[in-house]
């Protein structure tokens, strides 16, 4: 079984669509296998967005993230990173397709409600940041 990595961002809390979001994911048949609430601060913002630190857009990325809670969680399924990256949608929410996270709930490029993985290395590698010391 694949593992990959979903955030519900700050703009999921604040709507409150967790419960809403996890359903999807719960009702395709994925397995959560571990879920946790916290604030995200900008030192992890930074280990998380590396790829993006010196591109001009990350300041407004980094207050966004850090502007409340954050909830995180390991999802478990066949194929767990594919499946997830097409029930989000595309970035922008104005863009994704209805029936999607993004394309049902957001109207948005910055306030997009989800992070998920998009490969093997990049769910090992947030799973480590996220859940480390959990």
């Amino acid at each position: 079984m694949e593992q990959t990595l979903v955030i519900l961002k700050p703009d999921a809390i604040s709507r409150r669509l967790c419960g809403e979001i996890v359903g999807r994911f719960e009702r395709k048949g994925l397995r959560i296998v571990k879920m946790r609430m916290f604030e995200i601060t900008p030192e992890l913002s930074k280990v998380h967005y590396a790829d993006h630190i010196d591109k001009p857009f990350y300041p407004e990325l980094e207050e966004y993230i850090t502007s409340g809670s954050v909830v995180a969680i390991i999802l478990e399924g066949e194929e767990s990173i594919s499946v997830v990256r097409k029930m989000i949608g595309a970035t922008n929410g104005i863009e994704a397709e209805l029936g999607t996270i993004r394309g049902d709930f957001s109207m948005s490029k910055r306030q997009n409600l989800v992070h998920a993985s998009d490969s093997k290395e990049s769910a090992k590698r947030e799973i480590e940041i996220f859940f480390k010391e959990h």
